[in-house]
């Protein structure tokens, strides 16, 4: 499978709340997770992410995400995806539901090793996106 078929394919599955089992095919076992976000602090591995995007859409169950680019550095092994992710606390979740709604802007840089991936990097600013649900 070509990497970008597989960055394609495992970002379909991420951000539509499916969970490692529907991910992990295109990972390499132990494939690890980074982001210098607040929200994310104890979430190391790709599986830990993959699983916090499925309950993230427990309390924003309308939780989408708008596509805005997707690029490969085939060089690098590099894909890259930015997009927005829309929805509205409508759910109980970590504080009563807010009906506030949200537009993260975010970006994935997914390393492959070979046609799997073995690293994501998250570019986002949690702090915005928690403000504008009204969790902190």
């Amino acid at each position: 499978m070509s990497i970008q078929k597989a960055a394609r394919e495992f970002f379909e599955a991420c951000d539509t709340g499916k969970g490692w089992d529907a991910c992990k095919n295109y990972c390499h076992e132990g494939a690890t997770f980074s982001a210098q976000a607040d929200a994310l602090a104890d979430v190391t591995s790709l599986e830990g992410y993959a699983d916090w995007m499925k309950n993230l859409l427990t309390p924003i169950p309308d939780g989408h995400y708008e596509l805005k680019s997707f690029s490969v550095d085939e060089e690098r092994g590099i894909a890259s995806i930015f997009a927005v992710f829309h929805g509205t606390h409508s759910v109980d979740g970590p504080v009563p539901a807010t009906g506030k709604t949200l537009a993260a802007e975010y970006v994935y840089a997914i390393e492959f090793d070979g046609d799997k991936i073995k690293h994501m990097t998250k570019i986002w600013n949690d702090a915005h996106s928690l403000k504008q649900l009204g969790w902190a």
